[in-house]
């Protein structure tokens, strides 16, 4: 049975979603204007942007439907048309916002990104910026029988829970766990420092413990490394040189990469397995493994950050930079009194 998100949401995103052009592989909404974050009231909840992704298959296409049914969504960049569009969305992160956009009664941000392009951030680990968003609980408004994409989307939780280990102790609760993962795609990522609330992922897990749990008990269960006490909320895994090897090999391809690179002195160029080994015999493989993920993610959310300038135009820009600092301020605030 799917748990809820935020009561009578589930009409709202059809009507929403009805305003786009339909051709989406998956489509899906998140953040704290679909599940409800610690310290928000409900009618706070309730009036937060709406956030959406749509995967299509081809952004050229979709675009330009979209730009017939909704122009007045996009910037000055809508001048150039549905291919130079689809050329700036292709860079970075592989995303193309909209953003502060009136629709059915509420403001909403929506991205556009390619299929494969999402694959591909889902499989490897490329930007982890959508990759990192599929992470924590989302809404899925809709999802074709793509079973390529499918896959990745369990392969990426798989990959969340295997890195999240890496930097964990022996035992630990199964909050710690979903703190970690919900951070990974945040690791790195200047928005943490300059525009988000430093609490942020504290709000996100706390009180989506269930949804958290229900994309992730499953795969806590089938993997032989862990001991899952479901009912005590505690986890134990191996966190032998052999046991952390073998977690070492199964992380996503850009993750092993910067890895290696973080490892390997320049010039003796060994083989990955060669390096993956060594880390794992390391005390400080946890931190290794932290330092590769946010290199990932800083470099794609500095290139996404300069795009929203273009892609939302200046005026809005300046007027989404001082909602995130609001609510920064907000939660410091929450914090010290």
């Amino acid at each position: 049975m799917a748990l809820p998100a935020l009561a009578g949401s589930g009409v709202q995103f059809r009507r929403i979603l009805a305003h786009f052009p339909q051709e989406l592989s998956l489509a899906f909404a998140y953040g704290s204007g679909v599940f409800r974050q610690a310290g928000a009231t409900p009618s706070q909840s309730a009036n937060n942007m709406l956030d959406f992704v749509f995967a299509v298959d081809d952004s050229v296409t979709w675009h330009t439907m979209n730009l017939l049914k909704n122009r007045n969504h996009y910037s000055f960049l809508k001048l150039l048309g549905p291919k130079k569009l689809t050329n700036i969305q292709n860079c970075g992160a592989g995303i193309y916002y909209n953003t502060l956009v009136q629709c059915n009664g509420r403001v909403i941000k929506y991205g556009v990104i390619d299929t494969d392009a999402l694959i591909e951030d889902l499989l490897h680990w490329k930007s982890l910026y959508v990759a990192g968003r599929l992470q924590k609980p989302v809404k899925i408004l809709t999802q074709n029988e793509n079973g390529k994409l499918q896959a990745a989307l369990v392969s990426n939780l798989k990959s969340a829970v295997t890195a999240a280990f890496l930097m964990l102790p022996e035992s630990f609760s199964e909050e710690d766990l979903y703190m970690q993962i919900a951070g990974l795609s945040y690791s790195g990522d200047f928005r943490m420092i300059i525009g988000e609330d430093r609490s942020k992922v504290s709000n996100i897990v706390k009180p989506n413990m269930p949804h958290f749990q229900k994309l992730y008990s499953n795969i806590l269960q089938a993997s032989p490394q862990v001991v899952y006490k479901h009912q005590l909320g505690r986890i134990e895994i191996d966190k032998s040189p052999e046991g952390q090897f073998i977690q070492l090999m199964a992380l996503p391809r850009t993750l092993q990469q910067r890895i290696t690179s973080f490892v390997d002195p320049p010039g003796k160029n060994r083989d990955v397995e060669e390096i993956l080994l060594q880390v794992a015999h390391d005390p400080d493989c946890g931190l290794v493994v932290h330092q590769g993920i946010s290199g990932i993610v800083r470099s794609s959310s500095l290139i996404q950050s300069s795009k929203t300038i273009l892609t939302a135009g200046v005026k809005k820009s300046v007027t989404y930079s001082m909602k995130k600092m609001y609510k920064m301020t907000k939660g410091w605030l929450r914090k010290t009194s």
